[in-house]
């Protein structure tokens, strides 16, 4: 029999940071546009709501306990944002006398897809051990604050930030529960507005390994000499998992 340790080399986890933020706008059809890159990311908040109880008594006793649907929620903060952003928080361009452009606020806000990474490290590497990669679909932005300030001796540059919350996807596709491919293994997805994708597998017990597809959806998601930055649906992303392919 195993004898449980703790705090062994290699094996004190933890996250940090944020980068490599991607915009996906939503077209009219559903489908996504091409990608772009958002600098300026200084925090993504997941903040997930629902999944409450809902206790039910019968025989005097609690009978059992219902628990809510789970709804995905979070929250973006940056000191700038593609212009393509505009459109997510309903502003929308406008023509003007000689070519001048501008905005026009409180149009309809377009829903987008999000793509970041975070760091993990452990006690031997640091924040170079491994990193995940985080995908949310059916994205809005919420109005919020915008606060102008005069400058002064301690300046500072304004921060914005958004809510966000989700209408996840639907999918038919299912996954395995073993690592195998096996179908009576597998379960059906229920619909996920999140999901995140680890470069190294990590088991408990095991000794981690690079997890070999990731650099096919690293190629999809961020672009290459050949293809434009695409966000693959909540089904490519499953069944490229398993095949390493998120194309066609």
């Amino acid at each position: 029999m195993a004898v449980l340790t703790w705090d062994a080399d290699g094996e004190r986890l933890f996250e940090t940071g944020v980068d490599h933020a991607v915009l996906y706008l939503m077209n009219d059809d559903g489908t996504y546009a091409d990608g772009v890159a958002w600098n300026g990311i200084t925090g993504i908040t997941e903040s997930p709501e629902g999944a409450d109880a809902n206790d039910i008594y019968a025989d005097n006793i609690k009978y059992l306990s219902l628990i809510s649907k789970e709804d995905w929620k979070g929250t973006i903060k940056a000191y700038t944002f593609p212009k393509q952003f505009n459109e997510c928080m309903g502003n929308y361009i406008i023509g003007g006398i000689a070519g001048v452009k501008g905005f026009v606020g409180q149009q309809t806000r377009k829903k987008f897809a999000l793509s970041w990474r975070s760091r993990l490290g452990n006690d031997t590497l640091g924040d170079q051990f491994a990193y995940k990669i985080h995908i949310a679909w059916g994205l809005s932005a919420a109005p919020s604050d915008m606060d102008h300030a005069t400058q002064n001796d301690s300046p500072e540059a304004q921060e914005f930030s958004w809510e966000v919350s989700s209408i996840p996807p639907q999918t038919s596709a299912k996954v395995p529960v073993d690592g195998t491919t096996t179908e009576a293994n597998k379960i059906a997805i229920q619909p996920c507005a999140h999901v995140f994708v680890t470069s190294k597998i990590i088991i408990p017990g095991q000794t981690p390994t690079t997890n070999s597809n990731l650099t096919a959806l690293e190629d999809y998601l961020y672009g290459n000499s050949s293809y434009n930055a695409k966000v693959p649906t909540l089904t490519q992303l499953i069944n490229g998992y398993a095949t390493g392919s998120y194309r066609g």
